[in-house]
């Protein structure tokens, strides 16, 4: 008996086998070797459950974004990223430049300027114009006959190079921009009807009308003689026939006119390549000049240039109001805001294709055809800028006063 007992004592209890042996032994290891971990805050670990190609996702979103904002920026202001370019690289290297100039690249660009021009022009939108038609002949007036008179102020001021003093008298004699006018006004809301017709009728009579005030205002300040029936022939050439081919080819074909206006933002920006293939040609043959130029005179040559455009401004501004309280105050059609506007941005402004073809005719008759480019140039890119604000200021407080209406 004793040594039963002794022996039910020493010897080890059976174990019970269980059909999952391992997962109460695992479960018991894991609580008995479970540690806290550290803590960490939300975003941390949301980061970090983040799969990288999310994040990098993100970052791609980001740069299409910026390219995005960039690719607007470029097609919003593509004529002054143009001709600022052209002048850019006829300074770095004007070899290439050069080249073109001896081919005579710069006449096919000025024919393609024209072209393209008589292919955008609308002759449906003259009519609705018809009633404001003092509007129209005080403007083509203020450009083709007052406003030239600027020239004269403009060689009275002391400046080395002469050609800068030159060039933008020279730039104050011409008609009005061929489509930055007409596309302010545009965007303003103004009369773009009105003002497309002062372009079209500007332009057309300007060529008959620039020889002669070239010789009058410019020729006899530097002593110059000007071929007038030689410069008229020229420009006739150069100018009104490219403008009527472009205009016959809108009208021969329907398909092509609609494709033209679905896309006048292409041809706007050929238009413009063309014509910042000018002053590239000519700041590459003059850059040896150029470079001899002081920073100081070129700064003060557009100064020069943003002055003219502010005295257009205020010139043909004051014109219109005098013009409004003679003709009946607020009855008045020179009252009227929409045909206002497109008086005082299309009376203001000149235009760089056609001084450039002028100049081109001229030869080396008033200096340096580059120098006398140059600042036009500039004086082109200030007025396009300066108005680009004044057509936005009037179109903000158009909403503005539509919103208060409606409030």
């Amino acid at each position: 008996m004793a040594g039963t007992i002794q022996s039910l004592i020493l010897t080890p209890p059976s174990i019970v086998t269980s059909p999952f042996p391992c997962r109460k032994t695992c479960c018991l290891f894991s609580r008995s070797l479970r540690i806290n971990p550290p803590r960490r805050s939300i975003s941390t670990l949301i980061i970090s459950c983040k799969p990288s190609d999310e994040i990098h996702g993100s970052d791609l979103a980001n740069g299409l974004n910026w390219t995005k904002t960039l690719m607007n920026f470029a097609s919003n202001n593509f004529l002054p990223l143009a001709l600022t370019s052209g002048v850019a690289f006829g300074l770095v290297n004007p070899t290439l430049g050069c080249l073109a100039d001896k081919c005579n690249l710069s006449k096919f660009s000025t024919f393609g300027i024209f072209v393209v021009s008589g292919l955008t022009l609308r002759s449906d939108a003259i009519g609705a114009a018809v009633k404001a038609w003092p509007v129209g002949l005080f403007g083509l007036c203020s450009i083709l006959f007052f406003t030239p008179y600027f020239s004269r102020i403009i060689l009275l001021i002391p400046l080395q190079p002469q050609e800068f003093v030159t060039g933008l008298a020279i730039f104050s004699c011409m008609p009005t921009t061929l489509s930055s006018a007409v596309a302010l006004t545009q965007l303003a809301g103004g009369n773009s009807a009105l003002a497309l017709a002062m372009t079209v009728l500007s332009n057309l009579l300007g060529i008959l009308i620039i020889p002669f005030s070239i010789s009058k205002f410019i020729a006899v300040g530097v002593g110059v003689y000007v071929p007038t029936a030689q410069l008229l022939k020229s420009l006739v050439l150069t100018l009104l026939v490219p403008l009527i081919l472009g205009k016959v080819l809108r009208e021969s074909s329907r398909g092509l006119a609609n494709f033209v206006d679905h896309n006048r933002k292409l041809f706007s920006k050929i238009n413009a390549v063309f014509l910042s293939l000018v002053p590239w040609m000519q700041v590459s043959r003059s850059r040896s000049l150029l470079m001899m130029v002081k920073p100081a005179a070129f700064i003060v040559a557009i100064g020069m240039g943003m002055l003219l455009h502010l005295g257009l401004l205020a010139f043909n501004a004051l014109a219109i109001r005098s013009l409004s309280a003679i003709s009946g105050g607020h009855k008045s059609i020179f009252s009227k805001k929409e045909n206002a506007q497109a008086a005082l941005l299309v009376a203001s402004q000149k235009t760089l294709p056609v001084m450039v073809a002028v100049v081109q005719q001229l030869g080396s008759a008033f200096g340096e055809s580059g120098l006398l480019v140059l600042p036009c140039v500039a004086a082109h890119l200030i007025q396009i800028v300066l108005d680009s604000f004044l057509a936005n200021f009037w179109l903000q407080k158009e909403l503005s006063s539509n919103t208060a209406k409606v409030a």
